[in-house]
């Protein structure tokens, strides 16, 4: 038998009373007509040491480090040099910066964006070819595994169905009027130092937001109002929340004008 038959039969073993579910980037799952709204609960990541051993714990483990660095440990599957890491802040831990933890929960779900019901690995799928301009990783191959054993890991304790505090990202009032010219002046003072004035970000620490290795047209960051409602709640990351809502919507027309990959037709079915 092979890793990924293992780990996935372990997984299961461990999680089955919990359900599997899937990533949303930017808002939760739709839901059907005349469903009622998941129940919320405290965003709780288990501790690190609560992991365990064997080759399930090797799989959370695979799969934390996936999510942290994933040009490395996925480069398979990858095509720039954005890691999950930078959109899931601190492994998907954190409250409106598209927390993992309890996401498996949700899935299978409802997507405007695919029009049917998805599965948590086509979600993934779903990042890697639109976030990470890569290609679409198999149910299969050990990362994946190792992605939904971690997630499925963080999300212990999450009862299925119900949502964590701060899932997806801070819902935001668009304003009336949106100025990308005065966001070039936003992102000069508080984006570019740590990301470049060329949107290039620095490897291995901060992301590029435009250019050939950030993330493509089809993703959801590409979308004004998810990064300005990830901007609000998360940046910059020394003073997170000190920009207004004007001013991260500002600065998201301004870095969503910016040139990027196109998403690869092939696979716009994800």
């Amino acid at each position: 038998m092979t890793f990924a038959a293992v780990a996935s039969l372990l997984v299961l073993a461990l999680f089955s009373k919990q359900g599997f579910g899937g990533l949303k980037q930017g808002q939760k799952p739709s839901q059907p007509a005349g469903a009622s709204s998941p129940t919320e609960v405290p965003l709780q990541p288990p501790d690190v040491s609560s992991i365990p051993s064997g080759p399930l714990g090797q799989s959370i483990r695979l799969g934390m480090k996936i999510i942290m660095n994933t040009p490395k440990y996925a480069a398979s599957y990858v095509g720039n040099d954005m890691k999950c890491n930078d959109c899931h802040l601190k492994g998907g831990t954190v409250a409106y910066a598209s927390p993992l933890a309890g996401v498996t929960t949700l899935f299978p779900a409802y997507t405007g964006r695919s029009g049917r019901v998805i599965s948590m690995q086509e979600r993934i799928r779903e990042c890697f070819v639109r976030s990470e301009n890569g290609k679409p990783i198999p149910d299969d191959s050990p990362e994946m595994v190792a992605m939904i054993a971690y997630m499925s890991w963080l999300s212990k304790g999450v009862p299925t169905g119900s949502t964590v505090e701060g899932q997806g990202l801070l819902p935001l009032q668009a304003p009336k009027r949106v100025d990308g010219a005065a966001g070039a002046m936003v992102y000069a003072k508080t984006c570019a130092p740590c990301h470049s004035p060329e949107g290039t970000g620095v490897p291995g620490m901060f992301p590029p937001l435009w250019g050939p290795r950030s993330f493509n047209d089809g993703a959801g960051m590409s979308q004004v109002r998810k990064m300005a409602s990830f901007v609000k709640a998360n940046m910059p990351p020394n003073n997170p929340g000190s920009l207004t809502v004007q001013q991260a919507f500002d600065v998201a027309a301004y870095v969503s004008a910016k040139p990027r990959p196109h998403l690869n037709p092939q696979y716009a079915k994800y």
